[in-house]
């Protein structure tokens, strides 16, 4: 899914020229060093944890994979002070990602939630999720992310990244604005309801606060 471009050696040979004098030896010919053009590759929730508590982010955040590492463009940021249409690039999407996952691995489920599909925002109410997130979730992580691509005109894929841990996540723009479309997993999950999703998460010892 991802373009890959092999890289290209152009060599430029460039010889010295000029009049002979008869008087004069002739001169010696120079040649420079062959230039390499090497372009970069740009290749652009559930999180897992190490060990047991490695699944905890999987079932709790259930976020549902070329790529640039540089910084969104300012217009995307001026975009969203401005209350207009987010940007449907893939600088657009990967700001509003991270944007979700800093809320989320801060501790603001209220806002993580927010930033859900309709779908996923039918499948569990704000409370239940906030509900979930408190009792199993693990705070204090950073997510950040690592690469994003186009799928589409109007969907992503993020890959982020928590401890040694990589994830491919989904961002769907809907009503002019990126949102993260949870997984299959994380949907069936949320369905359960806060009270049951937490005994599940708790049976299966990914329940980081139990």
């Amino acid at each position: 899914m991802n373009a890959r471009r092999g890289t290209f050696v152009a060599e430029v040979t460039a010889v010295a020229t000029s009049v002979r004098n008869p008087s004069r030896p002739a001169p010696a010919r120079y040649a420079e060093r062959p230039i390499s053009i090497s372009p970069v590759m740009n290749h652009i929730h559930p999180f897992r944890r190490v060990g047991a508590l490695a699944l905890i982010a999987v079932a709790a955040l259930s976020f549902s994979a070329g790529c640039s590492d540089d910084e969104p463009p300012a217009g995307n940021s001026a975009a969203a002070a401005a209350g207009g249409p987010e940007p449907k690039t893939v600088e657009g999407a990967r700001a509003a990602a991270q944007t979700v996952f800093d809320r989320f691995s801060g501790g603001d489920f209220a806002g993580a939630w927010e930033m859900y599909t309709a779908k996923g925002k039918q499948a569990i109410s704000k409370a239940d999720y906030i509900k979930l997130n408190e009792a199993c979730s693990r705070k204090g992580l950073a997510i950040s992310l690592t690469s994003a691509r186009m799928e589409g005109p109007d969907k992503a894929i993020v890959i982020a990244k928590q401890l040694v841990a990589a994830q491919s996540y989904t961002m769907v723009y809907e009503n002019n604005a990126w949102k993260l479309e949870p997984a299959a997993e994380g949907l069936a999950l949320y369905k359960q309801g806060a009270a049951r999703a937490i005994a599940a998460q708790k049976r299966a010892g990914t329940c980081a606060n139990a």
